[in-house]
């Protein structure tokens, strides 16, 4: 029997003497999987973790397609087939739109259908601005911008870290509609979200982290429905009263 796409086993982190991650372990075989939790429970710290991506000192294993990815540096993480959309976005000032799209072709691409061209076809608005700097879009532009480089890569997995963060309702829409686009054509993904209303729009699946472990396991149904469960681990208002 095959290995699940990924498998993240016992992983701890730290940062010097402070715990970030304690054993962390889940599979994804494929399709969407959200990592939801508040601020500061060890999300960003997952992500790095996975990505190879410092500074935090890493113990357990993560596996890619079987490969283990402990120890690579991020590129090697990368071009084996892992993309990612870092919080925050990380884009360059003074790069124009179709600079950041056109480094990531040549020998940074792992070769596949995603091109520039494809990638203002899923984001006309990015056409519309392919000349101005990183600095100059607004932010939901930036997140499509984000998530555009991040595809060049043509990967199988899919990290998303925070992506709604600071975005305005409608242009959240058009993003969940978007990864729903993306899964159907077979792209994994793994969603980091401490939106409830997004990660149970994206994914079924619902790991709920706390203080650096993976607390419960559950779906978006239940987790959406359940407001006890919204209160002791997301300490939020229930989104079911919300949407009543």
């Amino acid at each position: 029997m095959a290995e699940p796409l990924l498998v993240v086993e016992g992983l701890d982190a730290w940062y010097g003497t402070a715990r970030a991650l304690e054993e962390v372990s889940f599979e994804l075989a494929g399709g969407s999987v959200a990592v939801i939790g508040r601020n500061g429970m060890g999300k960003t710290t997952l992500c790095n973790a996975i990505m190879g991506i410092p500074p935090a000192r890493i113990r357990g294993s993560v596996r890619f397609k079987g490969q283990e990815l402990v120890g690579k540096a991020s590129y090697k993480v990368a071009q084996l087939g892992i993309g990612y959309v870092p919080q925050g976005r990380r884009l360059f000032p003074s790069l124009s739109v179709d600079e950041h799209l056109r480094m990531l072709t040549g020998p940074l691409s792992r070769g596949g259908s995603w091109t520039p061209e494809r990638v203002y076809e899923l984001f006309p608005r990015l056409a519309e601005r392919k000349r101005n700097g990183g600095s100059q879009l607004s932010g939901g532009e930036q997140q499509m911008l984000a998530i555009g480089r991040a595809l060049l890569t043509n990967p199988e997995l899919l990290i998303m870290d925070e992506p709604s963060e600071g975005l305005a309702p409608t242009i959240i829409e058009v993003l969940i509609d978007t990864f729903g686009k993306l899964e159907q054509e077979g792209l994994s993904i793994l969603l980091v979200e401490q939106n409830l209303g997004v990660a149970t729009a994206i994914a079924e699946r619902q790991l709920v982290m706390v203080a650096g472990s993976i607390a419960a396991e559950t779906t978006a149904k239940e987790l959406s429905e359940d407001p006890d469960l919204q209160r002791r681990f997301l300490g939020v208002e229930p989104l079911a009263a919300e949407t009543a």
